[in-house]
């Protein structure tokens, strides 16, 4: 855990440049490392010495950044992906398998939902959606002799429920599993998840992060607190002998801080190879040195548009939990004290039809799939990330038909607010 505070994370932490060398993180654009001798690359491959030999399984300017951010979560290892898909898939696939069950809130991205109720459930995991909302019997209920693990989102894209991190992790533990948590709204300039009971944290860099549009991406991190040796036969792949690398056993040799990254390398980044480019996590950095800047200005925006919207004449309902009157401000309060997101969530009234309308109306803030970057921008969910859904599991997700999602940037509050007027008097 990083000894400065976040601000002071956010532009220096994960890189310390020696005399004479680089002041900014070296792009190190390399597939392979040379080595004198086979015995030296021998080491690396039976992970007996730290090094790089080939940049599908680690390069040196993606650790760097992976530090940082496992820094700013108070992690003790984390790794970046190519996605922030690849650091869902992998974070769960990295201690669930076929025939395994997980459970996770049913308020969560769209893209994270096909991929558990659809793809991953043709590879034979089981999930179980609960909602967010759920009472703690609702949640024990849940979980089967074969549950592997829990997942929610702090802030749940784009429904903006904000989940009850201990609640979840206090049901997760009383059942011998770990709770990851994709962070990836809150940041940790808002809400570190691990301080709440939260394992593994989990991050699409793409967004805030990045900030800038610039870099797909995603970041695991784990918090090295899960005791995977206390269940050794619920976490076989962490606890036993791994056959595929060497005879390993992740938690023997690494220690709970940790087995959980080393495996996830070794195995998953080893046969998936979700890699990513040097050159993304470069820029990657670039937006984490201004993170602790931009979420302060996206937090006002945030927060000055929801209360106009409330007001407003011709609009239906506001989503927004520094709304005093959201149902999810007091949990705000308790997770997420010096802001949320810039995220607002409404309805026009009309329904769907004029909420289509009012996109088409927009003139600055553009209609993008994307989400938590510099530049404002809106999506309708039930026609882009959430259109593989049915009516009644798009309203089980706390996404109704009728829902925008306005991503407010770092520009100007009044400029958005009038472009918002605008299309609102042109419907």
């Amino acid at each position: 855990m990083s000894k400065h505070r976040i601000e002071t994370t956010c532009v220096q932490g994960g890189y310390t440049p020696g005399n004479g060398e680089p002041r900014q993180i070296p792009i190190i654009q390399s597939t392979t490392f040379k080595y004198a001798t086979s015995e030296d690359m021998g080491k690396l491959f039976d992970l007996e010495a730290s090094g790089y030999f080939y940049s599908r399984l680690q390069n040196p300017t993606c650790d760097s950044v992976a530090a940082k951010i496992c820094a700013l979560e108070g992690g003790t290892a984390a790794m970046l992906t190519s996605s922030g898909q690849a650091a869902s898939f992998y974070s769960v696939f990295n201690i669930a398998s076929c025939g395994d069950h997980v459970i996770s809130s049913s308020a969560i991205y769209g893209g994270t939902y096909n991929l558990f109720a659809v793809t991953m459930k043709r590879m034979g995991i089981e999930f179980t959606f609960v909602s967010p909302d759920c009472t703690e019997e609702e949640l024990n209920a849940a979980f089967k002799e074969n549950t592997k693990a829990v997942f929610g989102e702090t802030i749940a894209n784009p429904a903006l429920t904000v989940l009850d991190i201990e609640k979840f992790a206090k049901a997760a533990h009383a059942h011998g599993c770990p709770l990851i948590i994709d962070n990836t709204f809150a940041t940790p300039v808002n809400c570190r998840p691990f301080e709440w009971g939260a394992d593994i944290v989990i991050h699409s860099t793409t967004k805030y992060m990045d900030g800038h549009g610039a870099a797909v991406g995603g970041c695991i991190v784990d918090s090295g607190k899960f005791d995977w040796t206390k269940y050794p036969d619920r976490f076989p792949g962490l606890c036993t002998p791994d056959d595929s690398y060497h005879g390993i056993t992740y938690t023997e040799r690494f220690g709970l801080a940790g087995a959980y990254i080393t495996k996830a390398t070794a195995q998953l980044m080893r046969d998936f190879g979700s890699t990513p480019a040097p050159q993304s996590a470069f820029i990657l950095n670039l937006g984490l040195e201004s993170l602790h800047l931009r979420m302060k200005q996206h937090c006002a925006n945030g927060q000055a548009v929801a209360e106009y919207l409330e007001k407003h004449p011709k609009i239906a309902w506001v989503n927004y939990s520094g709304l005093k009157g959201n149902k999810y401000y007091e949990l705000a309060q308790k997770y997420l004290p010096n802001g949320s997101c810039g995220v607002v969530s409404f309805g026009v009234k009309g329904g769907r039809k004029a909420a289509e309308a009012f996109m088409k109306k927009l003139n600055l803030i553009a209609i993008e799939t994307h989400v938590a970057d510099a530049r404002s921008c809106c999506l309708h969910p039930a026609n882009a990330t959430h259109r593989q859904m049915n009516e009644q599991e798009l309203i089980a997700a706390g996404v109704p038909g009728d829902l925008i999602r306005l991503s407010c940037g770092i520009e100007n509050a009044q400029d958005l607010i009038d472009d918002i007027e605008q299309a609102l008097q042109n419907i």
